[in-house]
């Protein structure tokens, strides 16, 4: 995206987003509330523009960040989960196998006959995320999300990184694509895996801690509205001693959201132990991650 990154952003992205303040407003309006570091990264990235990578534990809200920047800009948000084994015709496009092969059959009861060229048209392709990307129509560019990057592999994290800079793709049978309005790009990494240093030097960095008990607890009422404000503030207290458990996987928001709409439908005000040992499971999602907090005691858990 070195062109696009000389040029700035486009006149009516500026317009939505002409300050930090205004995309921090704007962000809460989308239900999301964001510190001012990472709405200046995702300023930085809508405006310069260049790709943004956000990294943290599972569960700090990089995705959702994602989608609340694609409602703001109001534009469409195309996703690309990784996972290991992705490879570049699962994230690029595809042919339809099954359409040309039908295709064929049919021209040939009819006595015609289908030339290459024919087989290996726009009608028979198939977008996957990295291409939707690149061919959205405007007016305002797509915001890309690469999810999970570090789930990949290091071939398709090249791959991925040699696209992107160049906001173009050869199809051999079509040509090069380029795109009108090069998306805003998002990656995340939950760091299972370092990513390439090339990849870091060309990207903004931004990584998100959980947040603090407080702001939990004001997420946690935004989502489940009808939770009585000291319940949140509870849960917001006790997820955040969970975490200090050596979990495999330490409750994030997510979790947070679903164990207070649990404790609220159960028509809980305020997290005690007879509460918090029926629903642990809303929060705790292994079973060696609630041996441990049982073995800390419910009455720590709930403090």
């Amino acid at each position: 995206m070195k062109d696009a990154a000389r040029a700035g952003a486009e006149p009516d992205v500026a317009e939505r987003v002409p300050d930090v303040d205004t995309l921090v407003r704007a962000l809460d309006g989308a239900d999301y509330l964001s510190d001012i570091g990472l709405a200046t990264a995702l300023f930085m990235a809508v405006r310069l523009p260049q790709p943004l990578l956000l990294e943290g534990e599972a569960g700090v809200g990089k995705t959702e960040a994602a989608k609340a920047l694609a409602q703001v800009l109001d534009t469409p948000l195309i996703r690309l989960q990784c996972y290991e084994g992705i490879d570049a015709a699962e994230a690029l496009y595809e042919w339809n196998y099954t359409r040309q092969l039908l295709a064929i059959r049919l021209a040939e009861a009819q006595g015609d006959r289908l030339d290459q060229t024919a087989l290996f048209s726009q009608e028979f392709l198939m977008e996957r995320p990295l291409l939707a990307a690149l061919r959205h129509p405007g007016p305002r560019p797509a915001v890309l999300l690469i999810d999970e990057l570090d789930r990949a592999d290091d071939d398709f994290e090249a791959f991925t990184f040699e696209l992107l800079a160049e906001a173009t793709v050869t199809i051999p049978e079509l040509g090069t694509v380029a795109a009108t309005h090069p998306p805003v790009v998002v990656l995340t990494s939950n760091r299972t895996r370092d990513l390439h240093d090339a990849l870091k030097r060309r990207c903004l960095y931004h990584w998100i801690d959980f947040p603090s008990p407080e702001q939990t607890a004001r997420i946690i009422r935004r989502r489940v509205p009808d939770s009585a404000e000291p319940l949140a503030m509870d849960a917001a207290a006790a997820v955040g001693r969970l975490r200090s458990l050596d979990l495999e996987k330490p409750p994030g928001i997510a979790e947070a959201i679903d164990w207070v709409a649990a404790l609220t439908l159960l028509g809980t005000t305020r997290l005690d132990e007879a509460s918090a040992g029926a629903t642990l499971g809303s929060v705790l999602k292994g079973r060696d991650d609630l041996a441990l907090a049982r073995a800390a005691g419910l009455p720590w858990v709930v403090g």
